[in-house]
């Protein structure tokens, strides 16, 4: 592992880069604003595809989220980033478009802040994934109906940036209000 590969891009409040810092130190003591990205999939039923991170996970080990998220590298783009991690985390490729960007900030287990720049990405395939388990404990393909029904009533089960973008993929994706 090289030293690019724990570094995260600091960002402001419109994107512009500010430098590089440590991963795990842009995620305590607060949180300092960084580049991440949130990558959404759906198959030819449109249906999503979630994972359950993998219980031994920084943070929000066991919640369910979108197929894939992390941070770009230096020197790596969102779409580059976004195809590295799809294929570590779920072994799987699929071409992706940048749909939205938002900015969340979350206190989390373990003295963890994600405070990010999210770039959501989505993207369509029918492919099975096959997970890496240190990353990834499950995964299933869930009708939206049903999914925000289960965010609804169960909104523990997930992720804090799975629930502050999934409402707008969801309109995308169906070219409605949800």
């Amino acid at each position: 592992m090289n030293s690019n590969e724990e570094k995260v891009i600091l960002v402001d409040h419109s994107n512009r880069e500010l430098g590089t810092m440590e991963k795990m130190e842009a995620h305590r003591n607060g949180g300092t604003l960084h580049r991440a990205f949130s990558i959404f999939i759906f198959n030819s039923t449109g249906d999503m595809l979630l994972q359950r991170r993998a219980l031994s996970k920084y943070h929000s080990g066991g919640l369910l989220t979108n197929t894939c998220c992390s941070h770009p590298r230096p020197g790596e783009d969102i779409y580059q980033a976004g195809s590295r991690r799809l294929m570590e985390e779920m072994g799987m490729q699929c071409a992706v478009q940048e749909i939205f960007c938002f900015e969340y900030k979350a206190h989390l287990d373990g003295d963890i802040t994600e405070w990010e720049y999210d770039h959501v990405l989505v993207g369509n395939s029918d492919s099975v994934p096959k997970i890496n388990p240190t990353e990834v404990a499950d995964f299933q393909y869930v009708a939206v109906d049903e999914l925000l029904l289960d965010l609804q009533c169960h909104p523990e089960k997930y992720t804090h940036w799975f629930k502050a973008s999934v409402q707008k993929v969801v309109e995308w994706q169906t070219g409605e209000k949800a």
